[in-house]
């Protein structure tokens, strides 16, 4: 996971694509398949892990005092 720690979300992203689209070639030895795995599955989790951290952030909004509050989306009734 070290070698993955600094990647951006995007990078992260192209990265995850990438093994995604060998492991679809099916023309992947079994043990480089693994690692394969096993790096996509580091990936997907930081991406996972970004979207959450992000939308953490988006789910407070400032009020007018400047003070971070919850934002709760209403539904209209009906």
């Amino acid at each position: 996971m070290d070698k993955y720690k600094d990647l951006t979300f995007e990078e992260a992203m192209e990265k995850l694509e990438e093994i995604i689209g060998k492991l679809e070639e099916g023309d992947v030895p079994l043990e480089k398949a693994i690692s394969y795995y096993q790096d996509g599955m580091i990936l997907s989790k930081i991406c996972s892990d970004k979207l959450n951290h992000i939308q953490e952030k988006m789910v407070q909004i400032m009020n007018e005092q400047g003070e971070l509050v919850p934002f709760d989306i209403q539904e209209d009734e009906k």
